[in-house]
Parts: C-alpha cells; structure tokens; sequence
C-alpha cells in the first residue's frame, strides 16, 4: 500500500444522479463523466452556518475553518502530532508507519489492532525515538517487503530504520544522496525491490530516479526523469514514475521556475501545463525513459491486473494506463458537483478486492467510489463517502478502507498546547477506517458529502442579460453592482483576540488581547464605524497557505503535500507547481474585462537601493507626504508570474519588515492621486508580522497607520462612493484566540457596507473572496469558492457615505529602532486613559535583562529584512512569545505561563519553522 502511494436558500427536494461512463480510447484526449448529486441542501457555508463556530459539533458534523463540516465514515483516531504527509501500511498489516509535520515529530507509528499511538519518532525530547531533523517529503515512509526495515524520505536523503517485533523502529541511520548545486534530493515516494536488497528512489529535487543498495546505501544507478518525480510504482521490470510538474522543457516552451527548473507553464496563470508518467525499463537500465503523457499534477499511482492508476489533482481525473501497452485507455473525472470542474484534488487510489475503485478528494473530504472491471471497460459512478479533514491516503487492510487524513480535525489539537487560547499549530490529522457500505448506502452517504461542502444546485449563477438594477452584491455574476473599485488588503498573522478581544461588545477574550486600542486606534475606529466581525476564520495554518486562500480561493495539494518539507517552496508565488490550472483572482478580473493593480501582493522579487534602511525609508516617506515628491529610494519588486507584472505597481515593496507599512502607504497614494484605482486593487501591508527593527507593538501600530490612512484617502476621494474596502490576515498563526486560533480580525469598509454592527455569523476568507468575485463579475476559481455563500448581509442598499479620518498613532512607531531615524523619534499622540497604557518604551526590567539580550541574539539570526526576507521564517512559539515580551516590555510571562522564557526554552521551540529554507 502506500496507505498506498505505491497505490499505490432552499432547493430542490430530490437529489439526482447521473450515471454514466464513457470509454477514453489510447487517442481521444476527453474526459469521462460521471454521475453527480445534489438537491435539497441548505447552504454549508455562511448561510449554513448561520452563527455556528469553528470546532462546534452540530447534527451535520463538527465545524472546520475552510467552510466545512466533517463528519466521517467509520471509525476515526486523531493523531495529535501534526498532519501526515502520507502513510504505510506495514507488510503485515499491523501497523501504519505515518510521517507527519508541525508537531515537533517526524514519524508516528500506530498499531492498527490495538487502534492508538505506539511509538512518535522526532527531534524533540518528547519523542520515543529521536532522529536527527523533523522534515519529511511528499511520499513515503516504505517498509521493505520483510517488514524488517522502514525508509523515510528527508531533504538529503532517507532515514533508515530497524523494525522491531513489535512494530517499534530503532536504529535509525542516515542514508545520503549528494546535492546537486543548489539542488537537495526532496526525495519522493521509495520502492523496494522484491528481494529487498534495492531501493528505487524518486529524487523530487533533481528529477531523477536512483537505485540505493539497502545495505550501504550506495547509489548504484541513476535516471533522468521529468520535473518533479513523486509517485513510483513497480510492474514486472518497469518502474512508473509521476513527474508532478509534467516533461523537461523544449524549445519554444513558456516556462516558468520551479525549484531552479524551468519547467512548461502558462504565462498568464502561471501553472505547469504538462504532466508525465516515466517507465522505467528495469531490464534494459541503460535506456532512456519512455514517457507517457497524463493528466496535471499526477501524483498517487497504484498498480493491479494490468491497470495503472494516475490521479490527476490540477486536473481532478484519474489516469488509467493499460501496463502492456503503456498508453492511457481511459479518464476517469472526478469532479462530482456540475457547478465546478476544478478544486477536488484527487490525491490517493486503490481498488477493493470486489472492484470498486476508491480516489481520495482532499479538498472535498471525501472518497469517490467506482465500480471497475478492467481497463477497456468504462467505470461507472456510484457516488461519495465522507471522511475527515483532506484525505490523501487509501489502502484496503483485509475488509477494511483505511483512510490518512491530512488535516483531522483541523487545529483542534487535545489539549491545546498552551491553556490560554488556540493556535493555528495545534494542528492534528486522522486516521478512518470503515468496511465499504453497499452501494445503496454509498449513494445515500453522497448526499451528506454534497450538505458538508455546500454544493448546492445553481450556485454559481451568471446574467444573461442587461437591465438589473444595480446592488452592491449582485446575485448573478456579470449583474451590475454600486461598487465599482474593490480594495483588497493584504495583513500579516493575527488573531481576532490579539486585535480586537479588548472590545466588550464582540466575543473577545482580553486576557489574550495583545495589540489593543492603544496598538490599533484605527482599526478599532474602523470597527466602531463600519462593523465588528468576530466569528470569521483565514484557513491557512501560515503565509504560504494563507496567500494562496487569497489569491486561489485554495491552497492546492501541492502546497499542502509539501508542508514538512518546505525547501522547495514556501511561498509559492514563484513556483509553478503552487498555482491552481484556473487561475488568480487578478486573471479572473481581467477575464471579465476589469482593470487591477497590485501593490505588493503575491510579489516574489525584490532589490533595495543603498541606503534603504528602515530609518531612511521612515524619514523618507515624511518627505514624500510633505512635498509629494517621488521616495528617494525607489524599490525594485518582481513576479515569476507574468500576468501579475503586467498589473504590478513599481516601487511598492512586497514582504520585508524593514520598510515601514507608512512608507508603503505613501507610494500607494502618490499612484492613486496621480493614476486613480482600477477595478480590483490588492496590497501587501505586512509589518503587523513583527520582527523588525522596531519593536512588535510599533510595527503593528505603523501597520494599523498605515490602513487607516488608506481608509482616509480612498474615503475622502471621488471614488469613495462606488468602493469597498476589504483587509484581512493572511492567515491567523501568530497568537491565540479563545475560539479557534483560525479566527482573524476582518473589516468591510464601504458606503455600502453595514455600519455600526456585530456580526456573529461564520465568514471565512473564501466567503470574503466569493464576495469580491460577486462584486466584479469573476467568475469563481475552484468548488471552494463557487460553494462559498456572498456575503451579502454585510451590506445595505442605502450607502451611507460618510469618510473615515484616520487616528493618529499611541504608541511611538520607532520604539525599538537603534540608532533612532535622524528626522528624529516618533511622538505618539495622548493616550486613550479608558485603554491600557500604549507602550512607551522598550526599557527591560533588571531582571529580565540577560534574557532579553538572549532574544535580540535570537532576532538577530532570523531573516525577516531586507530583500531575501522571509515570512514566517522562524520557529512559530519563538515568534509569538517574542513579539508578546517585546510588546510588554519583557515585563509579563506569556499567557497560560508563568515565567519570562530564553528563545531555547520555549514550550514547543522544537517545532520547525514553516519556512524552513
């Protein structure tokens, strides 16, 4: 198995179905139907939810952050120790060998009849076993067929373990492969040979595959594969390899990188547009590998009877290749819902021994069966099974389906790691297993999958016509809308309590509040005006999912996969791989004929003049608001994307928490007075990520200035009337929250908007995204955001248009800055006496001294400046309890603590940062 990679509101009151199959012969490049359903289902995202929160159990199921209900088939044991990556059963049967990531474990082996944790295997005191490092790739960890050994795939290579009797591992030993430049092994999915004596190997990072003595670990052989190798199958003497980012590149190609390839893509979305599956003649080991082409993205492979099993996650399909001919015979669609075609991540496939064909569907939490006979018949559709948090691995254990669910339960880890609130990190996943229910039930089970996603009939509506009248979100895409501008703004890590639990009338929790009205007056401001959100969620864990639910509307399976190994990409703005075959939102835009700017968001590139510094941009931007002259420090930003240059403002910065978010603010509006907005507007204001050169609470306040001056601007111009103003988290990982560390702080600002409320209702970000789309006329992306409800009750019909005056800054936006800027030091305006006090200095109690200067070291060695910068680029309860001592003077223990800790005493300092390269 590769639990087997190797695998190798209101509507209608009937569900329907339609069922068919249709023969894809070795030419035709069609794609099978198959049979759908929907009916009488209530919305399952914001209508659905109504006021209903994250990890509440209701009769649908549990709550989760991604606009969901889970409530899965069959039995279920959360894994506390992370998400897997992927999973294997052992040759016997007894035990599942799981990888797992972001938390402080590599390995978690579970002993499938006693059903529980036998044994956690990691860099980390807690563990059982301890191993050099916690990174993890894509596929893996493989038994040997003897069971005796078991291999996990790291960044230079395996690990190679001892198998106990009792289905413990020991001994662990380093087995290497040399990188090639600046090229790491990322190693894939490993397969033995039948005598165990040979391990093939899928080397991800160079895109190769390598045959390993299993005794030295000597690299005996070596073949040129496509663009990041992945899955790997043995048939007879051929080895099947799924080249997940398609064939090398030829001349005439568009090409754009992926981890130093360039490999085929699409100059406007930016996503590969070729996948591969290589043969490799074991026999014949000089020869060149024969390729055969498939559908995008093909990652699982599972091989039986003749019959070799592809999915296809870009282009949601299941390849089927017939092994005696090597050509592709039939594609099997599994897109189940008629409203999208993409977004359903088909991630793992195995076929039961009475014929039915499972394949995992991460993003929709569920299992597509089939019935299947042989590779020339066609399969036929019988419907969906519900699982836990975004499936990605399935194998048949004697009766039994035995599903790995990435996610879990979402960040629901028990108990939360730290007793105060939730964090984003408390990431768990699962396994399932259930004995397959007769078709009859499979069908029933489908409509619960259909309630649990929201897929309802006629959800994505498009006008037909002209004449509607004009609201602000149109109930048909294409109908006219009162706004004309959108402004989506981009933030960085918060949570709702650490921004807004200090406000009484929303659900907040004050003891965790960080950065209240002394840090944010303009945010605060912002929401006495126009409305307090407290119970909408980002979904991401950290930035590189975070963007991508921006601008995606999703956080494809690649990225996902790659979670505990993050080398090859983090932010995937300049990676192929990372980008969904349908596009952004900027692509969407202009496809219905909008205009859009950027400024910052999704930017991969970036150069600095001499004398950028922090102080000089600081003082800089004073000048620039004084005599409106250009900065005399013009910064150089880039995409790998084409499309999103073509829209990209010059000189607005992207991630780099050396330039203040007020210097941003002030290249923005010099473009807007001169230029005007379009009609999709997207911004990267990040400082509210700490980490800079001034202290944590300086930057967020120089973020919350910067926003409220946005606010100020657009409101006071003739474009206010017809705009709507959106800012938002990336994701909320830097902090906790009493709900759900997903929960973040979001504002809709506008004439249209709603002013003066409370809204409870669950929003998430993929709502917020729909929203816009609804606005502009896009046409949503994947299933997620064609499922999600507008957030039409945010807004009114009657504008009212009063501006918004920005406040003026409490807390000094150069606390913490050496040497102070030369235009001299920040004065902050009189405090608020109802608020806390705003921080006013950065002295360090005598006491806490020696620590303090341990944690200025600590910063000192992360990368969160300057050009190369990167988010989130350090351990995440190290960030967290930094930014809270420097926001309260080193003077108060992090919440649920008791005492003031040094960087390398942290409760959960062993776990990885997400951006670990």
């Amino acid at each position: 198995m590769h639990v087997t990679r190797q695998r190798v509101a209101k509507s209608r009151r009937r569900f329907f179905e339609r069922r068919t199959g249709r023969r894809i012969n070795t030419v035709a490049a069609g794609t099978a139907a198959i049979a759908v359903a929907s009916g009488s289902i209530a919305y399952a995202s914001t209508e659905g939810f109504g006021t209903q929160q994250v990890g509440q159990t209701t009769k649908k199921g549990q709550v989760v952050s991604s606009d969901q209900y889970i409530n899965p088939i069959g039995k279920r044991l959360v894994i506390n120790n992370g998400k897997i990556m992927s999973s294997t059963v052992s040759p016997d049967g007894t035990h599942v060998a799981a990888s797992v990531t972001d938390g402080g474990m590599a390995l978690a082996i579970v002993n499938l009849k006693d059903w529980k944790v036998q044994q956690l295997v990691g860099n980390n005191a807690a563990a059982n076993l301890k191993i050099g490092g916690n990174d993890v790739g894509q596929e893996g960890p493989t038994y040997s067929p003897d069971g005796s050994q078991l291999w996990l795939g790291q960044t230079d290579g395996y690990t190679r373990f001892t198998v106990n009797s009792d289905g413990t591992l020991a001994d662990p030993t380093s087995i290497k492969i040399p990188a090639d430049g600046p090229k790491h092994a990322l190693v894939a999915q490993a397969v033995f040979s039948p005598d165990g004596k040979t391990v093939y190997s899928a080397v991800n990072g160079q895109n190769r595959v390598v045959a390993i003595d299993a005794a030295t670990g000597a690299i005996q052989q070596s073949w040129n594969v496509g663009n990041a190798p992945r899955g790997m199958v043995k048939v007879g003497n051929k080895l099947y390899v799924s080249n997940e980012g398609g064939r090398p590149a030829k001349a005439g190609d568009t090409t754009i990188n992926s981890y130093n390839t360039q490999v085929p893509a699409d100059p406007k979305t930016g996503a590969t547009t070729t996948g591969t599956v290589s043969v490799i003649d074991l026999a014949n080991p000089a020869a060149a590998p024969a390729s055969i082409a498939v559908g995008l993205h093909p990652t699982a492979l599972y091989a039986t009877n003749g019959a070799l099993f592809v999915t296809n996650t870009a282009t949601n399909d299941v390849s089927v290749i017939d092994t005696s001919k090597d050509k592709v015979v039939q594609t099997i669609a599994t897109r189940p819902w008629p409203e999208a075609s993409v977004g359903y991540e088909p991630d793992a496939v195995t076929l039961t021994r009475d014929g039915h064909l499972l394949v995992t569907l991460g993003r929709a939490n569920a299992v597509a069966v089939y019935r299947y006979t042989r590779p020339l018949e066609p399969v036929s559709y019988v419907g969906l099974l519900p699982t836990d948090y975004f499936p990605a691995e399935i194998t048949t254990v004697g009766k039994d389906v035995l599903v790995s669910n990435t996610r879990g339960i979402d960040a629901l880890r028990t108990p939360p790691a730290n007793s105060a609130g939730h964090g984003t990190h408390d990431t768990t996943s699962s396994l399932q297993k259930f004995t397959l229910p007769n078709d009859g039930v499979i069908r029933s089970y489908t409509a619960k999958v259909f309630q649990q996603n929201g897929w309802t009939p006629g959800a994505v509506k498009t006008a037909k016509g002209k004449g509607a009248k004009p609201v602000p979100v149109p109930v048909k895409l294409g109908d006219p809308s009162t706004i004309k501008h959108v402004f989506l703004l981009v933030k960085e890590n918060r949570t709702y309590d650490q921004v807004f639990g200090d406000i009484a009338k929303g659900n907040g929790d004050a003891s965790v509040a960080q950065f209240g009205e002394n840090v944010t007056p303009n945010q605060h401001a912002l929401a006495n005006q126009f409305g307090l959100y407290d119970n909408t969620y980002d979904i991401g864990t950290n930035s590189a999912e975070g963007h991508n639910w921006l601008m995606q509307a999703d956080d494809p399976e690649y990225t996902e996969s790659s979670a505990g190994e993050y080398l090859r990409s983090y932010d995937t703005e300049n990676d192929a791989l990372g980008h969904q075959r349908s596009g952004f939102i900027w692509t969407g835009a202009q496809a219905a004929g909008k205009t859009v700017k950027d400024y910052g968001e999704f930017q991969s590139i970036e150069s600095k003049p001499s004398g950028a510094t922090w102080q000089n941009l600081y003082c800089d931007a004073k000048t620039m608001s004084a005599t409106g002259k250009p900065t005399a420090y013009p910064i150089g930003t880039g995409s790998a994307i084409p499309s999103l240059n073509q829209v990209s403002v010059p000189g607005f910065p992207m991630f780099d928490t050396s330039v203040p978010d007020v210097y941003k603010y002030e290249v923005w509006k010099q473009d807007f007075e001169k230029n005007g907005p379009a009609n999709l507007n997207m911004f990267w204001f990040s400082n509210d990520h700490t980490g800079g050169p001034a202290n944590a609470a300086a930057q967020v306040a120089d973020n919350d200035l910067a926003v409220g001056k946005v606010v100020d601007e657009i409101s006071h111009s003739k474009y206010w009337k017809d705009s709507a103003i959106f800012v938002v988290e990336d994701d909320s990982q830097a902090g906790l929250d009493h709900v759900d560390g997903h929960r973040a702080p979001i504002q809709i600002i506008s004439p249209w908007a709603q002013h003066g409320t409370v809204d409870s209702h669950y929003y998430s970000q993929i709502t917020m995204i729909r929203t816009i789309e609804q606005i502009l006329g896009i046409h949503p992306m994947n299933q997620k955001d064609s499922a999600a409800t507008p957030m039409t009750r945010t807004f009114t019909n009657k504008p009212d248009n009063t501006p918004f005056t920005a406040v003026p800054n409490r807390t000094s936006l150069t606390l913490g800055v050496s040497p102070q800027p030369t235009c001299g030091a920040d004065t902050p305006a009189a405090q608020n006496p109802k608020a806390a006090p705003a921080p006013t200095t950065t002295k360090v109690p005598a006491a806490e001294q020696q620590v303090a200067a341990q944690w200025q070291k600590w910063q000192s060695q992360q990368h969160f400046t300057g050009p190369l910068a990167k988010a989130d680029s350090a351990n995440p309860e190290q960030m967290n309890h930094f930014t809270w001592y420097q926001t309260h003077g080193f003077a108060k223990p992090y919440p649920g603590e008791t005492k003031i800790y040094a960087p390398d005493k942290v409760p959960g300092a062993y776990i990885p940062s997400s951006d670990n390269d």
